[in-house]
């Protein structure tokens, strides 16, 4: 099963980023080149995880703006009860990424049959992620790269998904809350790199969600986080529903979820479980109950070592990233407390929220135009790492001051 999903956004501007100066193109000569325009062109591919999506962005210098001129992506949804794995993702992807690609050049340039000479670059996830999607997606990526003669740009998942929210936000120096299904971080820039402040010690936000979905029967259509959220929805004024407590695990600047999960797990097997029809008495709780109960408790929990890493770093604004960033709940629960402390969240929709091809682009884009040595790699430098840390890419486009937290 699939789904598709493209996006386009008018130009953003780099002077809000404050990043390092853009070096000229003749400085890095031999490494790309722009198109008979004098744009950069980045085609990126994203294949991380189910989502399989290929972006086209370009750089124009005479606006000094960015655009995603097409963001094409399709989704392999498991079946109910079910996650997804990597044999089956890998098959997803390998039926569908071609097709994506023509769909992607194609939107970006429609009235050309040969689209591709518009690409200064291809740039793909070298990783985190699972084996087998990210294998596949990478192989397409070298492939184009010597069919087209135009180089390799490997990309960081977690790096692409800051960058693409500080592109499309205007955010120069965000603490950024990183949520996804096979991530969570909160994470702040300093001396070059983006520095971990706190994470999960277990599992990740996403993939308890997913998890509890799967014991509660939701659909994995349009994804298993979304039908908790929506779940989630019906608790109004009017109709509250009820909060279950659950365990709150937040260790200094750490979470845990994994013993949250099974705690979760063990009350949908109670007598006072309904997981469908209506409650006949105060104790007994819904699956509408559990689903807000576990929102508010574990968000609550993320928005405190946020704000902790906030205080520590002395910043004043919150980037939300990732899958699970698109859950308008969080968005609101951030922004509260954003707006206690005097500060601003920036925050997106699923179109950048959710794994796209676009953010690879993005990143790519930087690592391209400022000549990242960890980016720009060889052929034979292209091996995927299901393990790729975020504070492991040097981070060469932004400069290298030093904050509160250094």
């Amino acid at each position: 099963i699939m789904t598709s999903a493209t996006a386009t956004e008018p130009p953003c501007p780099i002077a809000p980023l404050h990043n390092l100066p853009l070096p000229r193109p003749s400085h890095f000569s031999h490494l790309y080149k722009p198109n008979a325009a004098g744009k950069t062109i980045v085609l990126g591919i994203e294949g991380s995880a189910n989502k399989c999506g290929v972006g086209v962005l370009a750089y124009d210098p005479q606006t000094s703006t960015y655009q995603t001129l097409s963001n094409p992506r399709k989704t392999y949804i498991s079946p109910k009860g079910c996650g997804f794995l990597p044999k089956e993702t890998s098959w997803h992807h390998q039926s569908h990424l071609v097709s994506i690609i023509r769909a992607a050049l194609n939107e970006a340039y429609p009235n050309e049959s040969h689209p591709q000479r518009h690409l200064s670059a291809i740039a793909f996830t070298l990783g985190p992620g699972m084996g087998g999607p990210l294998k596949t997606c990478a192989m397409a990526a070298r492939s184009l790269s010597l069919l087209w003669k135009i180089p390799l740009i490997a990309v960081n998942h977690c790096i692409a998904h800051i960058e693409m929210g500080r592109v499309a936000t205007s955010a120069s120096d965000p603490v950024v809350l990183y949520v996804s299904g096979g991530n969570t971080q909160v994470i702040a820039y300093s001396d070059g790199r983006y520095r971990i402040f706190g994470e999960t010690i277990d599992i990740a936000v996403g993939n308890c969600l997913d998890r509890f979905a799967r014991v509660v029967g939701l659909s994995n259509d349009p994804s298993p986080g979304y039908n908790i959220e929506l779940e989630a929805r019906k608790h109004s004024k009017e109709t509250p529903l009820k909060f279950v407590e659950l365990p709150y695990v937040v260790k200094g600047m750490d979470v845990s979820f994994s013993g949250l999960l099974t705690h979760i797990e063990e009350l949908t097997r109670r007598k006072d479980f309904v997981k469908d029809g209506q409650k006949q008495n105060e104790k007994q709780f819904t699956t509408a109950d559990l689903c807000y109960s576990l929102q508010e408790t574990i968000f609550a929990m993320l928005i405190e070592i946020t704000e902790r890493t906030m205080a520590h770093c002395g910043q004043n604004s919150v980037l939300i990233v990732g899958g699970v960033g698109c859950n308008l709940r969080l968005q609101h629960m951030m922004a509260d407390m954003v707006s206690d402390r005097g500060g601003t969240l920036c925050a997106m929709d699923h179109r950048y929220c959710i794994d796209n091809g676009a953010m690879i682009a993005q990143a790519g884009m930087f690592g391209l135009q400022f000549g990242s040595e960890d980016m720009l790699v060889r052929m034979e430098d292209t091996e995927c790492r299901q393990r790729f840390r975020t504070d492991q890419v040097e981070v060469v486009w932004r400069p290298k001051t030093r904050g509160k937290h250094a």
